[in-house]
């Protein structure tokens, strides 16, 4: 009786095939398990900013701040009407997370005294767009929309002009303009007070200084600092309105109690 022949390569032929019809191999489970989508590795979300709440406006000037800035805020003798003084009137806003503000107004016998402080937090809702690139674009548009000045020109050409004219290089006006500030004294605006950019305060900022009249005859000076601080921008305006026909507030003592103001909220957020 006749036996069929058993063939070992028939059967490993078999195998193959059958392996081959139901699955790819291990290496094509993997490509897919780490590439998913097909586009390569994820990139990793921007970083959020480093606040996540902002202070309460209308006490984060302390009283000894304010008696500076508001020199009438002491004259107030009812003593209900001088603490009402201090608390200053908050912003009217919807998400005091995002931004808070509080305004000032006192009078004396000299002038009227005007502040406004406000912080926002910037956040970014682009993934590839961290929370402190949207803030520095936020602060960049507000600093162009301020339309300080061009610094002045440093070169020989420049100081000549200056020692030529008697002015050292600083242009004299007999009229102030709203975007140049003045000394009452003398009619020449020092380098040193000139709006522009600050390198000393926070991750970047600003300072502005304009003389505008109210009504035909009264000037009322105008100082503004903002500075920016990973994702809170602050903003300090601070503005003073004479009594008297003819006066002018003193620029250099209006900077430096805004700058002060500045400072001391920089450090309170710990920028």
């Amino acid at each position: 009786m006749l036996r069929k022949a058993y063939v070992p390569g028939a059967a490993a032929l078999l195998v193959a095939l059958l392996a081959g019809c139901t699955g790819g191999s291990p290496g094509d489970d993997q490509a897919d398990n780490a590439n998913p989508g097909g586009t390569g590795t994820a990139e990793p979300a921007a970083q959020p900013g480093k606040y996540r709440t902002l202070p309460e406006a209308c006490g984060a000037v302390s009283h000894g701040t304010l008696d500076s800035l508001l020199p009438g805020i002491k004259q107030i003798m009812d003593v209900d009407q001088r603490d009402k003084a201090y608390e200053g009137q908050a912003t009217l806003t919807y998400d005091t997370d995002r931004k808070t503000g509080c305004r000032w107004k006192v009078e004396s016998a000299d002038a009227t005294d005007h502040l406004h402080v406000e912080f926002e937090r910037v956040v970014s809702y682009d993934n590839t767009v961290s929370d402190d690139s949207q803030a520095e674009s936020v602060f960049a548009t507000k600093q162009a929309a301020a339309g300080l000045p061009e610094p002045a020109a440093t070169g020989s050409s420049g100081a000549n002009s200056g020692a030529n004219s008697g002015t050292n290089g600083t242009p004299s006006s007999s009229t102030s303009s709203p975007s140049s500030p003045s000394s009452a004294s003398s009619g020449v605006t020092p380098s040193d007070l000139q709006p522009g950019a600050l390198s000393d305060l926070g991750d970047e900022a600003f300072l502005d200084d304009s003389l505008g009249s109210s009504g035909s005859t009264v000037q009322q000076r105008t100082v503004t600092v903002a500075f920016r601080t990973s994702n809170v921008i602050v903003t300090i305006e601070y503005m003073e309105q004479p009594a008297s026909v003819g006066t002018v507030p003193d620029s250099e003592e209006m900077q430096g109690r805004a700058r002060e103001l500045a400072e001391r909220l920089a450090d309170s957020l710990g920028g």
